[in-house]
């Protein structure tokens, strides 16, 4: 089984602003752990959702799309707290900006996590707000150990939010325990940019943005465990670095295109699934992948995320319009 977790949450995505100049927020279920869950499953693998799920309207809302694709929600009893909320803005380019109201995905204990863990997993993959709270991180990062000791391969996804974080250098502490364990890491160049300094990225040319990723790539490679990282760059592409390899790859057109919403967390799902049906998805062989390799693993996920963003919200595709769309 494959296992995600982390939040859910309500995006509320802006319609545009119409000639009264009222903004119309749309609700749509989200959250970066969701998204990849939904999105492993759609693609056909064994899915578990580990996230309290609040027992309001919104918290069953989730619960519908998580239904339909199969995805088992590991936490069977939901929580009095309410639905955490995301409201969701676009830049001139239409990638998504993002303001948090949080409060159920916080309503876990470690005790209630750990006891709904499978005995046997493929992956374990985590990330999202885990890191950003002093006490959550403590409890993800035991969780995470024991999925491990548990079969799981680590993986996370950071998926950094400074406009969630007080103090920016205590929460990369924090991520920094998570990426000494873990065994693959995707990161978008925006996750990069805001770890450096907290600087955007239209602040620097493009060969400082390179040698910023280069910098982190290697020190990701240098943890005791970490064997494959995966950089996105939004409407660039993404690029993959192994100990053994490195592989880059243009988006997969979203046409008619949609937004971005989810668009990394169903390149991630892709990335797991090849992975895991290339039998390469487990420590040893993560670090051996080559540059023919890196660039297969690349195009499914580009495909999965591209088709994705052919929709508004999070809405991943389905394996036979993958296949259908690798096959034309």
């Amino acid at each position: 089984m494959f296992v995600v977790g982390g939040e859910s949450l309500i995006d509320l995505i802006s319609d545009p602003v119409g000639a009264d100049g009222v903004i119309r927020l749309v609700a749509h279920p989200g959250g970066s752990p969701y998204n990849c869950a939904l999105a492993l499953a759609k693609l056909g693998n064994k899915t578990g959702f580990l996230c309290p799920i609040s027992a309001d309207g919104l918290g069953t809302y989730l619960l519908g799309p998580l239904a339909e694709a199969g995805v088992q929600t590991l936490l069977g009893e939901r929580v009095t707290a309410y639905t955490t909320l995301a409201v969701v803005t676009f830049d001139a380019r239409k990638s998504a900006q993002y303001g948090f109201y949080r409060s159920a995905d916080r309503a876990f204990t470690l005790d209630g996590l750990i006891a709904a863990l499978p005995d046997r997993m493929e992956v374990f993959q985590i990330g999202g707000f885990c890191p950003i709270e002093a006490r959550d991180a403590e409890v993800w990062l035991e969780v995470a150990r024991e999925a491990e000791r548990r079969g799981a391969t680590l993986s996370m996804d950071p998926n950094v939010r400074p406009s969630l974080v007080a103090d920016f250098s205590a929460y990369k502490a924090r991520l920094d325990a998570f990426l000494d364990i873990v065994h693959l890491v995707k990161v978008s160049i925006e996750d990069l940019m805001a770890l450096d300094k907290g600087r955007a990225i239209k602040e620097l040319p493009a060969s400082e943005q390179e040698a910023i990723v280069d910098r982190y790539v290697a020190d990701l490679l240098g943890r005791p465990n970490c064997e494959l990282v995966i950089v996105t760059y939004g409407e660039q592409g993404s690029r993959a670095f192994s100990r053994e390899g490195r592989a880059n790859r243009p988006v997969y057109p979203a046409v008619p295109f949609g937004d971005t919403v989810g668009a990394g967390d169903s390149l991630m799902a892709g990335v797991l699934t090849f992975l895991a049906e290339t039998g390469d998805l487990v420590p040893g062989r993560l670090g051996r992948l080559d540059a023919v390799r890196l660039d297969a693993v690349l195009q499914f996920g580009a495909v999965v995320a591209g088709l994705n963003c052919r929709s508004v919200g999070c809405h991943p595709p389905s394996r036979a319009d993958v296949d259908a769309a690798l096959a034309e």
